[in-house]
């Protein structure tokens, strides 16, 4: 089953248990496929590395979108955040810790042949492929550099 059939049917749940918080959730992550099957020049359907990026990139928002909410001592906002961010990640696949993003990013680094700092972009060419919806750019980037300087 696919992610948007998958949603649609969680939607659909989420109405019979009249749920609102989980419909409005589920809403906008069928809003952002949507919007890019009907992208200009896109084929109508998407695939499933572009859904993870989609939801990688939402999770990031209301990631920081939460931690700006609770800085501000907005805590009904950032908790309405935290909440669409659980119903979004549990359409991500399962995210590696750091110590598992650790090992992948070593066995990257020997394959590429990276011995420094100054070969950083070519071992996180091929990271953000290969890690590409099971961690966050961020902690592979800073895994890199930590391995690379060492």
């Amino acid at each position: 089953m696919g992610l948007r059939q998958q949603i649609d049917n969680d939607i659909k749940s989420a109405m019979l248990a009249k749920n609102k918080e989980e419909l409005t959730a589920l809403r906008s992550v069928k809003s952002l496929i949507l919007l890019a099957e009907t992208e200009k020049g896109g084929t109508g359907e998407i695939s499933e590395e572009v859904e993870n990026k989609l939801l990688m990139k939402a999770a990031k928002q209301r990631k920081e979108s939460a931690e700006i909410f609770q800085k501000e001592g907005r805590d009904d906002l950032a908790k309405k955040e935290l909440f669409e961010l659980e119903v979004i990640s549990r359409y991500l696949p399962k995210q590696l810790s750091e110590v598992e993003v650790a090992a992948e990013l070593k066995k990257i680094i020997e394959q590429v042949g990276a011995k420094g700092p100054q070969d950083m972009g070519k071992v996180m060419g091929v990271a953000t492929k290969q890690l590409a919806g099971k961690a966050e750019g961020r902690l592979i980037s800073e895994t890199v550099k930590k391995i690379l300087a060492s």
